[in-house]
């Protein structure tokens, strides 16, 4: 016996995967309003121009140590702006690292999310970084 038509339809595809780099990581409509508003003051500014590909990493890992340690929740990373072009691009190295640098760093699980900066920031040469709230902290206070 075969099955009726209507068993027969094509099943909607899956949902994609959940994505896990800070990129995709929500934010509270609050806070996504104040950074696409420009409206965010950022706590400390990493710029990487003139960094090659290992000073611009132990940058990162350094500045956002001290973020950490301060108590800081917003980071305006300054990468430049990724340069189209047939390989071998020789700028933007930095700027396409980022969100794989941060997805694997020591300091991944105080990151909540990455984030495009206001263009009065930088716009496309620049991301904020968001880092979690020390509840420890928040809590004594």
């Amino acid at each position: 016996m075969t099955p009726p038509r209507a068993a027969v339809r094509n099943a909607p595809p899956p949902p994609p995967p959940k994505r896990t780099t800070h990129s995709g990581a929500t934010l509270d409509a609050s806070w996504d309003r104040r950074l696409t508003s420009g409206t965010v003051q950022p706590d400390r500014v990493l710029d990487l121009h003139g960094h090659n590909l290992d000073q611009a990493w132990s940058a990162i890992d350094h500045g956002i140590e001290r973020a950490v340690a301060a108590g800081e929740r917003v980071i305006l990373l300054v990468t430049g702006h990724a340069r189209a072009g047939e390989p071998p691009v020789q700028r933007g190295k930095i700027r396409a690292a980022v969100h794989d640098w941060l997805a694997v760093s020591r300091h991944a699980s105080k990151i909540a999310a990455v984030r495009g900066a206001h263009r009065r920031h930088g716009g496309g040469g620049s991301l904020y970084i968001i880092l979690r709230r020390d509840r420890a902290k928040s809590t004594l206070s």
